[in-house]
């Protein structure tokens, strides 16, 4: 039987393949599409987390690796 150390990787690698498939398959099958789907969706997401950032206190902040905040 293999070690589960061992098999962390592989059933790792085998989810990241299957989100690929699932993500070039939600997009008509073109990875193009898939890749740009992707980057838009980071973007989005990268904009949600600079906002919760601008939202948050100091105090709560303090001591954290954080963006600048703008105000």
């Amino acid at each position: 039987m293999a070690d589960p150390a061992e098999q962390q990787p592989v059933d790792q690698a085998a989810e990241l393949e299957a989100a690929v498939r699932d993500a070039i398959e939600a997009c008509g099958g073109d990875p193009v599409d898939a890749v740009r789907a992707l980057i838009v969706l980071n973007t989005a997401l990268e904009q949600e987390l600079a906002d919760v950032y601008a939202k948050a206190s100091h105090g709560f902040l303090r001591g954290r690796r954080v963006p600048k905040r703008n105000d």
